[in-house]
């Protein structure tokens, strides 16, 4: 399907797209995060006004779940991304709605290109920080990050992970 008429109202609707506020908090990282709301708000305006609305079913592909972001326009031509939903246990009904709405967060926040308004990588390559070390109060609560969808990047901006404690942590994701 040609995407012509898309193309350009998502071109007049990106324009109009701002920075996602940063106002959820991470207890585990104890940073701020935008969450899916602030995402929302950042580019649901613009994309309404330009006849694009956003779905987001989720989808099963070779067993694994994903969620489907699709960008339709009045027209019938669509945009989609698809972001895997990650959790422990798709048993556990709390473990996957988080592993959802962390995807379509992200589903959203990529195909969109929205970016935060203010970015935690820019102010970790600014200050120095903490190394993680194994056997530590901080190394179990990474583990227990990791245990709860948290990936080595999201980590890596509250410490320095070496190779080893990467592989450490990883290991134990694993397992």
């Amino acid at each position: 399907m040609e995407n012509k008429n898309i193309s350009i109202a998502f071109l007049k609707a990106q324009k109009q797209f701002s920075s996602a506020k940063k106002d959820a908090l991470n207890p585990f990282l104890k940073s701020k995060y935008a969450d899916l709301n602030s995402v929302m708000e950042a580019c649901f305006s613009a994309l309404h006004e330009n006849g694009i609305c956003v779905i987001q079913p989720i989808v099963t592909i070779d067993g694994k779940s994903f969620v489907n972001t699709i960008l339709l326009h009045e027209t019938g031509e669509k945009l989609e991304s698809f972001t895997e939903i990650i959790c422990k246990n798709i048993n556990d009904a709390q473990a996957y709605g988080s592993g959802i709405t962390y995807a379509r967060r992200y589903g959203l926040q990529s195909i969109c290109c929205i970016g935060a308004d203010d970015d935690d990588g820019n102010k970790a390559t600014k200050v120095k920080l903490p190394e993680l070390k194994a056997n530590t109060k901080e190394f179990e609560k990474c583990k227990e990050g990791i245990n709860n969808g948290y990936t080595i990047a999201q980590i890596k901006t509250k410490y320095t992970v070496s190779s080893e404690i990467e592989k450490l942590l990883l290991s134990w994701k694993n397992s």
